[in-house]
């Protein structure tokens, strides 16, 4: 495969800038010196094989991060390594493991990963830095594609098992007699890709690890928990939360960098009365193409799955020939998403690490640190939606030494055109922390149930912060748990309760995908429970590797999708409508102008009509319904009452609040530095438990992870900063910016902006001076 030179890729932006359509969409353009490697050298006491295996990868010296975090493991201490992309944190546990294994063959170590393709990347990675150190070493994944006979040898003989938390929550640690080598001569526990571990992910996972440690203590090891993570605010407190320790941060950088570029691009302005702009994703594949024409590896990440099919249809069709054949190039762009199949995704990592692939088209799936060697370019076709995500995706790029190229496209949402005004919350700004909430009672009482099967509770022992005997109590009055004589806790119950739990929050179950086209059937894809109602409803279009099918039928009882080939013009876009209940108060207070709540809410989505849109123009060019069952959710929430308006309009009223509920939506997500997608909004003009109207802002996970919390606290700070985002937009009356555009609330006399600020200004909120006369 032939390579080019790195300039190829600073003469390709050159010309982009010189394009005045590209460079006037050009907000902020800022240059990153390249940075030398700060190193350091081998420790005395590494095994000289592992040296010469070391050296035979061309690496002489460790860099600076390396060696601290090698000091601190081999005295015992647990470490959190947070450190760039690419920058050899691997290593930093490899060589730890092939040193305790080295002296003494009998070691055994646990590598997590949140996701099978860094499981696998990494038991390759450590089979061949072993081989070259001359060292014998089992190492194996063990997840749900693991053959049975290999799983055998891996629970009898495995040195390092390679898992997920799913595989180990559900298969590993509730047949921990099987496994009794394993825990016995457990040195290590890796947690890799700690950042993903937040929300009720995370919170499942702490509880895994609490009873990972739990088995372990039982079996007599106490291993060292070596924690990697990309940059985030409070990896400590993170690992901390995740693994009941307190471990050393190492976050000083040693590895190197080349020369970086990462611009900020907003489409072009189409209507300066509605604020409509141009589309992000046309013009992500715009900035795409001069890159891949020029033989530069590039990704493109999409926010969605129907995103990636839609850039992916867009970079295939602008690299075809004039006589519309697909040339070599346009061949070697791929779609990477959640839904492909295992085959499929390794194929294409293959095809990146060894040049085969030229460009990618992928959602976040791609944003872990799967291996797929160095790339040149990143486009981001909107904001991620965090700053740890953002980095994440744009450090693809320039994974070796050399110049690379980050652009990030920002779209028409509110939270987008905040990050265009201000640059330094993404490029200088801290990283989001990573929250999660192990003591989450629905998450902590499905575990300790798990936790009872494994091994019997003593009286007074703990799970998590507190002994867990009360809990115990409520549970035994279900029957599942019994306490003998001697004051132990049995599992009591004919359940499996580890079977019945879902670590990723979801449904349990996906949706199979079944290509109807040809004689026989064939599986092409998945879908989770959720997604299913608004990808692969009947009569969708289901996008895959940019090939459009027809959803004929779903069954959704046994949980399969029916699907045939076509050649259409649009794709499909589903609403979904939501209700809220809610069910506990945990903290009131009076506010100007009404109430500020946050409690607990029962939510019920249910998916209702879809739109046909046009490739391209998004033209709305049909609809139907979809009838599907309502899906319920238990989460928590964060709602404000409104009181004293009782002479406004209806009209005005309603628009008032969807509009100041949006703005304040918008700015939650800064404020509290989450993806906008983690708050969801519902509005009602008579809210029927306070009859009166109400914003809610609610968290749609189960359970909730603490954020409508910290939205009561900061109550104040989201309404002025929602009047702050809708006075200072240049829209003439709403667009989604701010408020939404007015065209979304079917009262054309009405301007959702001027109705805004009038209920934030009713509401307390400080308004700026331009914004007085308006509200």
């Amino acid at each position: 495969m032939r390579r080019f030179a790195p300039a190829a890729t600073q003469a390709v932006l050159d010309r982009l800038l010189d394009e005045p359509s590209i460079a006037r969409g050009i907000v902020h353009h800022r240059q990153i010196a390249a940075r030398d490697a700060v190193t350091r050298d081998f420790p005395a006491w590494l095994d000289p094989r592992i040296r010469d295996g070391l050296a035979a990868s061309d690496i002489h010296r460790l860099y600076a991060h390396q060696a601290d975090a090698l000091d601190r493991i081999m005295v015992g201490e647990d470490v959190v390594v947070v450190t760039g992309t690419a920058s050899g944190k691997s290593l930093c546990y490899e060589i730890p493991v092939l040193q305790s294994l080295a002296e003494d063959p009998s070691a055994r170590a646990l590598f997590l990963f949140p996701t099978k393709a860094l499981g696998q990347d990494q038991v390759a990675a450590i089979r061949g830095l072993a081989a070259a150190s001359g060292l014998d070493v089992q190492a194996s994944t063990y997840d749900g594609d693991t053959p049975a006979p290999i799983r055998s040898v891996t629970r009898t003989a495995g040195q390092v098992v390679v898992t997920n938390p799913d595989m180990l929550h559900a298969a590993i640690l509730p047949h921990h007699t099987k496994w009794y080598r394993l825990f016995e001569q457990l040195r290590y526990i890796v947690v890799d890709e700690l950042h993903t571990y937040r929300g009720v992910f995370g919170s499942h996972v702490a509880n895994v690890i609490r009873r990972l440690l739990r088995i372990c203590a039982h079996y007599g090891s106490r291993p060292v928990i070596v924690c990697c993570s990309a940059t985030i605010a409070n990896p400590v407190a993170l690992a901390s939360a995740l693994t009941g320790r307190s471990p050393a941060l190492v976050d000083r950088d040693g590895s190197p960098a080349g020369d970086r570029h990462v611009l900020l691009v907003e489409p072009p302005l189409l209507d300066p009365a509605t604020g409509a702009r141009g589309s992000a994703l046309t013009l992500a594949s715009r900035w795409a193409l001069p890159f891949l024409r020029a033989g530069r590896q590039t990704i493109v990440f999409g926010r969605s799955r129907t995103s990636v099919e839609i850039l992916l249809t867009a970079v295939r069709d602008g690299l075809r020939d004039g006589d519309g054949s697909l040339p070599g190039p346009a061949r070697r762009v791929r779609g990477y998403r959640g839904g492909y199949l295992p085959t499929e995704r390794r194929s294409i990592e293959r095809g990146l690490r060894d040049g085969e692939v030229l460009g990618v088209v992928a959602t976040n799936a791609l944003e872990l640190g799967v291996d797929i060697g160095g790339l040149d370019v990143a486009v981001l076709a909107g904001y991620p939606g965090s700053i740890a995500a953002t980095r994440q995706q744009m450090g693809r790029a320039g994974r070796r030494r050399g110049t690379s190229i980050a652009v990030l496209v920002a779209s028409g949402s509110a939270v987008d055109r905040y990050v265009l005004a201000h640059p330094e919350y993404v490029l200088d700004g801290d990283p989001e922390e990573a929250r999660l909430d192990p003591d989450n009672l629905h998450v902590l009482l499905a575990h300790l149930k798990a936790a009872a099967f494994e091994l019997p509770f003593e009286p007074g022992e703990p799970f998590g912060p507190q002994p867990a005997d009360d809990l115990l109590a409520f549970l035994a009055e279900d029957g599942h748990v019994r306490q003998a004589g001697d004051g132990r806790w049995y599992w009591a119950s004919e359940n499996f309760p580890a079977s019945a739990v879902s670590l990723r929050s979801a449904a349990d179950e996906n949706v199979v995908i079944i290509d109807t086209t040809g004689d026989a059937p064939r599986v092409i894809g998945e879908v989770d429970l959720f997604a299913a109602r608004t990808l692969v409803h009947e009569d969708a279009i289901y996008l895959h590797e940019s090939v459009q099918f027809h959803v004929d039928r779903l069954d959704w009882d046994e949980r399969k999708a029916y699907v045939r080939r076509v050649d259409v013009d649009h794709y499909t876009q589903a609403d979904v409508a939501v209700t809220l209940k809610p069910l506990d108060v945990f903290a009131e207070e009076a506010a100007t102008g009404g109430r500020r709540l946050h409690g607990e809410v029962m939510i019920a989505s249910l998916a209702t009509i879809y739109k046909k849109l046009k490739f391209g123009t998004n033209e709305n060019v049909g609809w139907g319904r979809i009838h599907l069952p309502e899906i319920e959710l238990q989460t928590t929430a964060y709602w404000l009452t409104v009181e004293g308006v009782d002479g406004w309009r209806r009209d005005e009223l309603d628009v008032a609040l969807v509009g100041a509920g949006r703005a304040m939506q918008a700015v939650a997500s800064v404020l509290l530095m989450v993806d906008p997608r983690d708050l969801g909004l519902v509005t009602q003009v008579r809210a029927p438990h306070a009859d009166a109207p109400a914003i809610h802002l609610y968290e749609p996970v189960p359970g909730g992870v603490g954020l409508a919390e910290r939205m009561y606290a900061r109550h104040a700070e989201l309404l002025d900063g929602a009047a702050e985002l809708i006075a200072a937009c240049a829209c003439e009356a709403g667009c989604p910016a701010c408020t939404g555009p007015r065209l979304e609330y079917g009262a054309l006399d009405i301007d959702p902006r001027v109705q805004a600020l009038r209920l934030l200004a009713h509401l307390g909120a400080r308004l700026p001076a331009s914004a007085r006369t308006a509200a």
